[in-house]
């Protein structure tokens, strides 16, 4: 098919190239040979009388003009998959659907071990990848790479629809034995006590480091820190130390491991946490009823039990 005298095949090319920024890599998921691949990047430089990507050393760098047009000729693609070439379905039971989606460890640990199983019931031929965040999590979503991202409010794209899930309280943690903390926990004590934290790169710093600094101008003492939050509240047992984690993960841990939860020693800032997802599949009736039964889930009191 042609647009203007542009193969629009050629766009799916661009995309993948303007993504990968390397012919070797670009030609291996489109699955062509690299002089083929080589051939394609030469028509569309042709076409847009642009080099779109240039060499530097072993990577190839994209032009200004090439930087422009990767938003568009994704969400061209985006389109073209939801709106023509997706197959409606309007037996949920009947659908095959693929969805994945991007969420903590705390928020598959507390939400979708009890959503998939709810959600099954009804759609059991539904799959579900789950995608750990990372650096790029804003960048996968804009690229419609993932269906779903679920994240707190600042990491929300902006440009993008988001609908509020639900609102996470912060409490502490302290191993069942430990003596050294009665039925409270004032700040001084709080402060003087070893802390495990989460961090999940060696630059990001603890959310919850960052508030006491500008609220109290204080820092705790950080002598354990973690890369996801689930083995927080595994790392205090056996020892005299505290952790500041989600409320709905630790009563999810409570219930098995030999812990106590108290309140923290200030009142903390809760927590929201938001669905958000590219703009293109804002009419998706599917997606729209994952979003709805995640709702309904996510307002659920209860906390399911640890197999």
């Amino acid at each position: 098919m042609r647009f203007k005298h542009l193969d629009l095949n050629l766009l799916v090319a661009l995309d993948v190239l303007l993504e990968e920024h390397n012919i070797t890599h670009a030609a291996a998921r489109l699955h062509m040979t690299q002089s083929a691949t080589s051939g394609v990047l030469g028509r569309l430089r042709a076409y847009f009388e642009d080099d779109l990507l240039v060499p530097v050393g072993r990577k190839m760098i994209p032009t200004p003009l090439a930087r422009e047009l990767e938003i568009p000729v994704r969400e061209v693609l985006l389109k073209i998959q939801t709106s023509i070439t997706a197959k409606p379905v309007y037996d949920i039971a009947e659908s095959k659907r693929h969805f994945r989606i991007m969420a903590s460890d705390y928020l598959i640990s507390v939400l979708f071990a009890a959503a998939i199983r709810e959600i099954n019931r009804e759609a059991p031929l539904v799959t579900f990848e789950l995608i750990s965040p990372g650096k790029t999590a804003t960048e996968m979503l804009m690229r419609g790479e993932v269906d779903l991202m679920i994240a707190p409010e600042n990491y929300v794209a902006k440009d993008h629809p988001s609908q509020l899930l639900f609102e996470e309280e912060y409490v502490c943690v302290v191993w069942d034995q430990n003596t050294k903390v009665g039925e409270r926990l004032p700040l001084e004590q709080y402060l003087e006590l070893g802390h495990v934290g989460v961090a999940f790169s060696r630059s990001r710093t603890p959310g919850i480091e960052e508030w006491f600094m500008s609220r109290y101008g204080c820092k705790r003492r950080l002598e354990v820190i973690t890369h996801d939050f689930n083995t927080l509240p595994q790392l205090v047992i056996g020892t005299e130390r505290v952790a500041t984690m989600h409320s709905r993960l630790a009563q999810l841990y409570a219930r098995n491991l030999p812990l106590r939860i108290l309140p923290p020693p200030v009142e903390l800032p809760s927590m929201q946490e938001y669905m958000s997802w590219h703009r293109s599949l804002d009419r998706d009736p599917l997606l729209r009823w994952l979003r709805e039964k995640l709702l309904q889930i996510a307002q659920n009191p209860f906390v399911p039990v640890m197999a």
